[in-house]
C-alpha cells in the first residue's frame, strides 16, 4: 500500500487531500503543528496517522519522517501543503513577520523534502508543492506571502531538474481563491464580488477540486509529468493583473 506525507493536514486542502487520498487506497501520514486539530481530523480514519510537526524547525521534521518510516516502512509521496496566510502591505510588514511566514512557507517545503528524499528515490515517488496563484501574479497585501509561493514555485523546478535522475517527480499547485476557513477569514464581501468578476468560471474554488488535482500528480497518471505548475484557479491566472477591491487598502 502507498504512503503519503500530506503536511498542514489538520485542515483546509491539506485535510481535503488526505480523504481524496485515503479514498484511492493511500495510507496517509497527517503533519500539522495544530496539536488539537489534527487529532480531531485523524480521528476513525482508518489508515491514517496523525504526527504533530512544526516544519519550520528542522529536528522535528527529522523526528516525523523517522516515525513514518517506523509506521509505514516507506514514502511514496509528499504533499507540501503547509503554510501560514498573513497578508500586510509592504511598509508594515517587519522583519519578524516576513521571517514567519518564510519560515513555515518555504523553510518547511525546503526541509522536508531534504528529509524525505532518501526514501522518495528507493519508491520512485513523487512531491508536490502547494503554492499559491499569489506565487504566479502579484497582488496587494502579498509581499512575504506571495514571495514565498514564488520561491516555492522555483524550489519545484529545482527539485524536479536534480531529481529526476533517480525518478523522482516534482510538481506544484497554484491554487486561485478557494473557500476555505483562511480566504473567508481575510476576504471581505467586497473581496469576493471583484474575485467572481474576475475569474473566468466566476467562482472560488473547492477544497476537493484542488485535492484531486494534487493527488493526481501523486500517481501512475501523472507518470511523465515533473517540472510543472498547475494553476487550479477557474482561469485566474489567465486575464489581467491586479483587483481594484485590494488596491484600495493603498487609499
Amino acid at each position: 500500500m502507498k504512503t503519503a506525507i500530506v503536511t498542514g493536514a489538520a485542515r483546509g486542502i491539506g485535510l481535503a487531500t488526505t480523504e481524496a487520498l485515503l479514498a484511492q487506497g493511500w495510507r496517509v501520514a497527517m503533519i500539522d503543528r495544530d496539536a488539537p486539530a489534527l487529532m480531531e481530523a485523524a480521528e476513525g480514519r482508518a489508515h491514517a496517522r496523525a504526527i504533530i510537526c512544526d516544519v519550520s524547525i528542522p529536528e522535528q521534521v527529522e523526528s516525523m519522517v523517522a516515525e513514518v518510516i517506523a509506521q509505514f516502512g516507506r514514502v511514496d509521496a509528499l504533499v507540501n501543503n503547509a503554510a501560514v496566510g498573513i497578508f500586510s502591505l509592504m511598509h508594515e510588514t517587519d522583519f519578524a513577520l516576513w521571517r514567519e511566514v518564510m519560515a513555515t512557507n518555504l523553510d518547511g517545503v525546503f526541509l522536508t523534502s531534504q528529509a524525505v528524499i532518501p526514501h522518495l528515490k528507493e519508491t520512485r515517488g513523487a512531491i508536490v508543492n502547494i503554492a499559491s496563484i499569489s506565487g504566479l501574479r502579484a497582488s496587494t497585501l502579498r509581499v512575504a506571502y506571495g514571495t514565498s509561493k514564488a520561491a516555492v514555485i522555483h524550489l519545484t523546478r529545482q527539485q524536479a531538474a536534480e531529481l529526476g535522475h533517480w525518478g523522482v517527480r516534482a510538481n506544484c499547485v497554484a491554487p486561485g481563491p478557494v473557500d476555505t476557513k483562511m480566504a473567508l477569514a481575510v476576504h471581505t464581501p467586497e473581496i469576493r464580488a471583484a474575485y467572481h468578476e474576475t475569474i473566468p468560471l466566476n467562482r472560488y474554488g473547492l477544497e476537493a477540486e484542488i485535492a484531486s488535482t494534487v493527488v493526481f500528480l501523486c500517481s501512475e497518471q501523472a507518470s511523465y509529468i515533473t517540472g510543472q505548475v498547475i494553476a487550479a484557479d477557474g482561469g485566474f491566472d489567465a486575464t489581467g493583473v491586479g483587483l481594484p477591491a485590494l488596491r484600495e487598502v493603498l487609499g
